[in-house]
């Protein structure tokens, strides 16, 4: 898909300080384009998901400004503004009382659709996150695995056409094969729909499999933004460089442990 030049997403000397002074995220600047497929990656505590709930104003910020397409987030409503981003995290928090169907309509609904447009779009939905429409859409979450329940969580995000995706750990819950499918999964979707992703993660093989470019954090600080070739390349410090050299130690012993004598 081709995008209209400039960013979607601008953090402007970013900061969240609490009230007993500590500091969770410090003069973070940072731009997001259109399209892009951004990773925020750090240790706990690093000021990543405090930076992510900053953009749906989960979290208003001590200083500095955001900008979504050039506009400050504080001319917005703050339920509108998240009514217009998706967001999807670990505990994917479906309501348990209503079945598939209505979790991935009820945005719609709260924006007044049409009852047969949020029909077609739940249908939509649940095809494009490859789930049996037929088979699930009446089930209760607590008949669902899963994966199966980030699946729905994922449908529901994406129901209101959102063009932001806001992704806490998204994958981390789930079992191994599980979570390395919907990520993959994910990507695809986000390069159909031409979205802009901000996925939150704290393992950096995760990370460069996924992004266009990582974001580093450290002590609510933005280290270094790059790709992950770039990163490899040219890490900006030794926590950086020890962070890349985790999946690069993973990936040779799995090539050792593979090796058939």
């Amino acid at each position: 898909m081709i995008h209209p030049p400039g960013p979607m997403i601008t953090l402007e000397r970013l900061s969240k300080y609490f009230a007993e002074g500590s500091a969770a995220v410090r003069d973070v600047s940072l731009t997001v384009a259109r399209g892009e497929f951004l990773v925020l990656i750090g240790e706990s505590g690093s000021g990543k998901t405090t930076t992510l709930n900053m953009i749906n104003r989960l979290t208003e910020p001590t200083s500095g400004r955001i900008l979504i397409e050039g506009r400050d987030i504080r001319e917005t409503d703050p339920v509108m503004l998240r009514r217009q981003m998706g967001f999807v995290f670990q505990e994917v928090g479906l309501f348990p009382h209503m079945t598939v169907g209505e979790n991935a309509g009820i945005t719609p609904r709260l924006l007044d659709w049409a009852p047969g447009d949020i029909d077609s779009r739940v249908r939509e939905l649940l095809e494009l996150v490859k789930l049996d429409v037929a088979e699930v859409a009446q089930r209760l979450p607590a008949q669902l695995s899963g994966g199966q329940r980030q699946r729905v969580g994922l449908a529901r995000a994406l129901a209101a056409k959102p063009a932001i995706m806001l992704m806490d750990e998204p994958f981390g819950a789930l079992d191994v094969l599980i979570r390395d499918d919907l990520a993959s999964d994910y990507r695809g979707i986000h390069d159909q729909l031409g979205l802009t992703t901000i996925l939150v993660t704290h393992d950096m093989t995760e990370a460069f499999l996924l992004a266009d470019r990582v974001a580093v954090m450290r002590n609510g600080e933005l280290l270094q933004v790059a790709t992950p070739k770039e990163l490899v390349a040219a890490p900006a410090n030794d926590f950086v460089r020890a962070m890349i050299e985790y999946p690069r130690r993973r990936a040779k012993k799995l090539a050792e442990a593979m090796q058939i004598s």
